[in-house]
């Protein structure tokens, strides 16, 4: 009987800190190839790609990315869902969420820890749900929620600095502010 091996390096103890959520996050139609790998990191981002920039309220966006095992059936994948809230219902806002529900995206995400990931990388990223909700009281929230779904053969790949600055020069700023 032969058995799968793969190189084991172990990881040391990390005794940085670390925070949660998402910072900021870059979206894109997608386009077949836009980042270059190179030993598991994105080292480029390739011409024709362009993105435009969201922010949101601190505390506010996420993702998870979760491993699908079916040894049975030999399959192994990653789901990862991305998840963003828009506070203040709002036309352009609205207009912008029904783009992002219809589109094939490439998404990167700036981390609170500083650090960028991106999705759509082997193939585009779609939406898998939303809601828009005004609350019942005064003091709940008034927001536009998406979530947005990608699959891919590993967990996300982090951006090299060189992968950063071409990601920032391709980079439209929004015309509104989405807070």
């Amino acid at each position: 009987m032969a058995f799968c091996t793969q190189t084991l390096a172990g990881i040391a103890r990390d005794c940085q800190t670390n925070q949660g959520g998402i910072r900021e996050a870059y979206i894109g139609n997608y386009i077949d190839g836009a980042f270059t790998v190179s030993a598991g990191t994105i080292t480029e981002i390739n011409s024709g790609a362009s993105f435009y920039h969201y922010t949101f309220k601190k505390d506010t966006g996420s993702f998870t990315s979760t491993l699908n095992v079916d040894n049975a059936n030999g399959i192994n994948y990653v789901s990862t869902e991305i998840n963003f809230v828009f506070s203040r219902m709002e036309t352009l806002k609205r207009i912008e969420m029904a783009a992002l529900a219809l589109g094939d995206l490439i998404v990167v995400v700036k981390d609170a820890n500083g650090k960028y990931w991106a999705f759509g990388v082997e193939e585009p990223v779609n939406a898998s749900a939303g809601s828009a909700q005004t609350g019942v009281a005064r003091g709940d929230a008034n927001q536009y929620t998406i979530t947005l779904l990608d699959n891919a053969a590993s967990f996300p790949m982090e951006l090299s600095s060189s992968a950063i600055t071409a990601l920032e020069a391709a980079v439209t700023e929004p015309t509104s502010a989405n807070s």
